[in-house]
């Protein structure tokens, strides 16, 4: 791979780490406003809904400029977010604006690989993603968790600059601070990466055409054998993969008698799992066999069920690694087939947009 692909690699780490870590820091400015406990799942919703309501606009977006321009623009929203939260503007309205950038980053993000890879290192290029998104996941959490500490904070609100307020004198202040840092770490990167050549497509000239233009989209997409087969596949899968997140803290505390904390390792057990699975699917599986992976669907589901009779924990973390290898295995090839697919019907954004749309919604429906 070209120094191009690492470079474009970076850029989705540094920016996945920031998003996890930003996550922890809200919640933490809420509590810190002492806001009730039911408006912290709404920061999940808040951000979430961007990609729904705005899906038709964001893939027309990514296909009108660069994706590195695009990539670039969006980590500089969510810098503006970040911003928002350091005014003390509603914690849910700021990170609406987080979920905005990353709304408007997505397509942009895996609609690239589609322009800069052949097609026949698009599973390869998929795996390395779904990888690195998974590690980032991990270390995000940790990162936000690690810098809202006492005695972490304590150290960072040290520093000040001489002669001006800056007004940051709580730890989740702090934290927010640092993650803008690596926001903006990302978007130097995104800087870097390199022009694909591909023809821009322009926007439609009013917003009326361009929710036409979508449906038009997600008709084309929808008809299309194949990406019929990856769409169904995506949205039902990340729907359900939504949904089961939170109903393995409450099988954690019923059949195992743990806590948040521990409920929380155990989802950590499976994102590993998935990152192993996404590696191996990207060194296994060729873009032209990519429909041979829907029996592992079915195998996951199984394993899912037999869960709810596992009772000791040395049986659990085989099986939550099992059923996390299974999925990361699973849902590069189908991400990867819909890229190809999608790029060549409609454009890489707009196809990108049209799976966002689909999974989100999918996730929304499913958690209410």
């Amino acid at each position: 791979m070209s120094l191009g692909f690492y470079i474009i690699m970076a850029a989705q780490f540094f920016s996945s780490l920031a998003d996890n870590a930003l996550l922890v820091a809200a919640i933490a400015l809420l509590m810190q406003a002492d806001s009730p406990s039911w408006l912290t799942p709404y920061l999940k919703f808040f951000f979430v809904i961007s990609y729904v309501v705005l899906a038709p606009y964001v893939g027309a977006f990514a296909d009108r400029l660069p994706k590195g321009s695009v990539m670039f623009i969006s980590n500089t929203i969510k810098i503006a977010g970040c911003a928002l939260m350091l005014f003390e503007v509603n914690p849910l309205a700021a990170y609406a604006l987080v979920g905005l950038g990353a709304a408007a980053y997505s397509p942009a993000k895996y609609g690239i690989l589609t322009e800069y890879l052949p097609h026949s290192k698009l599973v390869f290029a998929n795996g390395w993603i779904e990888g690195l998104t998974v590690i980032s996941i991990i270390l995000g959490t940790l990162l936000g968790g690690v810098l809202i500490n006492e005695r972490v904070s304590h150290v960072l609100l040290q520093f000040d600059i001489p002669q001006i307020d800056t007004g940051i004198d709580t730890p989740a202040e702090a934290a927010i601070v640092v993650i803008a840092f690596v926001y903006a770490v990302a978007a130097l990167f995104n800087l870097y990466i390199p022009n694909t050549g591909v023809a821009m497509k322009p926007l439609p000239a009013h917003p009326i055409a361009t929710l036409r233009d979508f449906a038009g989209c997600v008709a084309s997409l929808w008809k299309d054998r194949l990406c019929q087969i990856s769409l169904a596949v995506t949205t039902l899968f990340w729907g359900a993969g939504a949904t089961l997140q939170f109903i393995m803290i409450e099988w954690s505390r019923a059949a195992l008698g743990y806590g948040l904390s521990r409920a929380s390792i155990l989802q950590g057990v499976c994102a590993l799992g998935i990152a192993a699975g996404a590696v191996l699917a990207s060194a296994r599986v060729r873009l032209d066999r990519a429909v041979s992976v829907i029996p592992l669907g079915i195998i996951m589901g199984l394993v899912v069920i037999l869960m709810d009779a596992v009772r000791s924990v040395w049986i659990a973390v085989p099986l939550i690694v099992l059923i996390g290898g299974l999925a990361g295995f699973f849902v590069v090839p189908m991400n990867a087939l819909l890229q190809h697919r999608g790029h060549h019907l409609v454009g890489a954004g707009r196809s990108i947009a049209v799976q966002n749309f689909n999974e989100n919604t999918s996730i929304l429906v499913m958690i209410a």
